[in-house]
């Protein structure tokens, strides 16, 4: 059983920084791209990040230059480094992951609970 734990989220004032967490456990063989994606109330779930194996990086042009994706592979983390939060950055944010399970040669999608950002004063 594969399993996507999200950590880090929490209450924040505009200008601050959170960092979130989301580590791949169980039997996993590989892991391809890892990405952050938020969905805020009424809203549908957005891309916010995107990292792929070998480190390649993608945003949405509402958090470039503020956050920054990264990953440990030998650890089967992804982080998000939240930087100049402001208050629409609040929701919900979902960590994803492409995995390969050991014996298959296909990647299925996984996805976390979710942890939840607030960014007010």
């Amino acid at each position: 059983q594969v399993q996507l734990v999200e950590s880090g989220g929490g209450l924040v004032q505009p200008g601050g920084s959170l960092t979130l967490s989301c580590a791949a456990s169980g039997s996993i063989a590989s892991i391809n791209d890892m990405g952050w994606h938020r969905q805020a109330p009424g809203k549908q779930r957005e891309l916010v990040a995107i990292i792929t194996s070998g480190g390649s990086t993608n945003y949405a042009d509402s958090v470039k230059g503020r956050f920054t994706i990264s990953r440990d592979n030998a650890k089967n983390t992804a982080y998000l480094q939240m930087n100049s939060l402001k208050p629409e950055d609040t929701a919900v944010y979902y960590c994803n992951a492409a995995i390969r399970l050991p014996l298959l040669h296909g990647f299925s999608g996984y996805w976390g609970q979710g942890t939840q950002v607030t960014v007010s004063s």
